[in-house]
């Protein structure tokens, strides 16, 4: 087994974090069917970061499957935000 190394980090009031599975990432679609990709996530998440956590997951819901259109799930999605 591989050692691992612990991070701490301080939150803040109103400090949100992400963690999620490659599923989301890995999901093909668009215009020429290739993946979505973390880039493309990462600016989904700041572009919604302010909102209310249940309209965030409407949103993230809304462009998953936008972006898969007609092509099937490749993989289980887990995305989970949490505000403090």
């Amino acid at each position: 087994m591989l050692p691992y190394t612990t991070h701490s980090f301080e939150l803040h009031k109103g400090d949100s974090i992400y963690i999620f599975s490659d599923g989301y990432v890995d999901q093909f679609g668009g215009e020429k069917g290739k993946k979505f990709k973390a880039k493309a996530f990462r600016q989904l998440l700041l572009s919604i970061q302010d909102k209310a956590m249940e309209e965030q997951k409407t949103i993230i819901d809304e462009a998953f499957e936008s972006w898969r259109g007609s092509l099937e799930q490749i993989d289980d999605v887990c995305v989970i935000g949490v505000r403090f």
